[in-house]
């Protein structure tokens, strides 16, 4: 989840996503062209982002390795290995790819042909891959940190190296990828850098290598992972290392020098997940930690157990400690819903933001009496206008071109915390807390929908929600809120008269 906050916070706090650049236009420079019909980009039909994922194969791994040359102003040398199992019988691959340049690809082992097409590498074998089977693709390419045109997303750089940010569909601007979270597959990183950095990613740690002037560090995933999720840190870094509850091990990655003044706030996770484990069960992982990087995004985001944090927040005087801890309780719980339980299209994004933010309310209210009913009553009186600008919340309206990170509006934010409200109102406290923890044991390590969960709230509710989820998901207006029929609508703000000076 993006979560971005105001540069310094105003009264309401709000969750107001900045405009951000254009995503770049395809920029895949090829050496070997494909012969036959042209190629063409492919996507699995997501509503959103319609050309985003392949048809035709469920991808079981990824291997991807990364030579960091000891500057932003150079690509990373990369091979990225994908294993995966033919769900069609297939003469072409389309892989999403689109910010560096090809050198070769392998199919099973045998030199293949490429080209792009849109955003896509698309992949000729010189043998047909039958359905049913397995096969390996070996991509030599490099990944590219600079900016090129309006790019936005993928790798974040820092004052002191790299970063990920890959949400929504970014990630195939750093490797090749099926780039849609309803393919989720078991990752491993190797990134080497010089001397004197050190590189994290996803996972456990499990092997390090020192030759040459430069250290190969290796990671590897314990659970499937969505593209969107991965994250890869360089820098001069240093790792923190406490454990947490049952004695899961914990390591935040935050720059060397600023060690001593962040460890505060590190020492706050282990009695937040303990938090998060109260309400809704087990922590999903095999380790958990926060990044905080030097540079200026203006959102934090929930890269699988590892969170993405600007370093900032954490030393601007001007928030609130309330206000730090509950942004550290939302990208949290996201390890929950929206990485452990990832939206099966990206419409669903309302299943991950919504929780988020219930939960980050629900922590402020608990931790520093900031009451979730008054934040809920508030959502309500805006929820038209946001519905009117972003769409219902599980029907967000599509980006603005050139916009793509343009669906995180309100509407599916507080917008979506108020739908859960709503849902604790109708069925019960009880039966809603039940719901939460359901929801999160039955679909570890999947991609689910809306449809998935509305099955679910009317099964431990006892009736058909259907309607509820209905006029609360897709209505353009808010319906009543159950037992506030004195919450209404609040109309905005006159505008100024501008011939008026105060």
């Amino acid at each position: 989840m993006l979560l971005t906050r105001p540069a310094r916070p105003h009264p309401a706090l709000r969750f107001l996503r900045r405009p951000k650049a254009a995503l770049l236009a395809s920029a895949v420079t090829v050496c070997l062209v494909a012969a036959g019909a042209p190629a063409e980009p492919l996507g699995v039909g997501d509503r959103i982002f319609p050309e985003l994922g392949n048809p035709g194969y469920d991808v079981a791994a990824y291997d991807v390795a990364l030579t960091y040359p000891g500057s932003n102003a150079k690509p990373l040398k990369a091979v990225t290995t994908i294993d995966a199992r033919l769900t069609s019988s297939l003469d072409r691959i389309n892989l999403d790819f689109a910010h560096g340049t090809v050198e070769s690809v392998e199919v099973d082992g045998r030199s293949a042909a490429f080209t792009s097409a849109g955003e896509d590498l698309v992949v000729t074998p010189d043998h047909a891959l039958p359905l049913g089977s397995v096969t390996r693709i070996t991509v030599r390419h490099t990944s590219d940190p600079r900016p090129a045109g309006d790019q936005d997303g993928g790798w974040v750089q820092t004052t002191d190296g790299l970063a990920m940010a890959n949400q929504a569909d970014a990630a195939h601007l750093v490797f090749p990828c099926n780039d849609h979270p309803s393919d989720k597959a078991m990752f491993t990183f190797h990134v080497t850098a010089p001397d004197g950095y050190t590189a994290v990613a996803n996972g456990l740690p499990t092997g390090k290598v020192v030759a040459g002037g430069s250290t190969t560090w290796s990671y590897r995933s314990q659970h499937p992972m969505a593209t969107e999720l991965a994250q890869v840190s360089i820098g001069h870094s240093a790792v923190v290392r406490r454990t947490g509850p049952h004695g899961l091990p914990l390591r935040d990655v935050v720059p060397a020098a600023d060690k001593k003044e962040l460890e505060p706030w590190l020492a706050k996770t282990p009695d937040q997940i303990a938090w998060m484990e109260n309400k809704i069960g087990p922590y999903p992982f095999e380790t958990y930690g926060v990044l905080m990087a030097q540079a200026s995004t203006g959102f934090e985001l929930e890269t699988q157990t590892l969170s993405l944090f600007e370093k900032d927040i954490f030393t601007e005087p001007a928030y609130p400690k309330w206000y730090i801890e509950s942004v550290m309780v939302h990208e949290l719980s996201h390890q929950w819903f929206g990485d452990s339980v990832s939206p099966r299209t990206w419409s669903d994004v309302w299943l991950n933001e919504g929780h988020a933010t219930w939960y980050e309310a629900l922590y402020a209210q608990e931790k520093a009496d900031r009451p979730l009913q008054d934040r809920m009553k508030a959502a309500y009186g805006a929820s038209d206008r946001w519905r009117a600008a972003g769409g219902p919340p599980a029907r967000p309206k599509p980006p603005a071109l050139g916009q793509k990170i343009g669906i995180f509006r309100p509407n599916i934010y507080d917008g979506a915390a108020l739908v859960l409200f709503a849902l604790r109102q109708e069925i019960g406290k009880d039966a809603f807390e039940r719901l939460e923890k359901v929801w999160v044991q039955e679909n570890r390590d999947t991609s689910v929908g809306t449809a998935d969960f509305v099955r679910l709230a009317s099964a431990i509710g006892g009736r058909d929600l259907s309607g509820f989820f209905q006029d609360w998901l897709y209505g353009e207006k808010t319906p009543p809120m159950p037992g506030h029929p004195d919450w209404k609508q609040v109309p905005p703000p006159a505008p100024s008269d501008p011939a008026k000076k105060s």
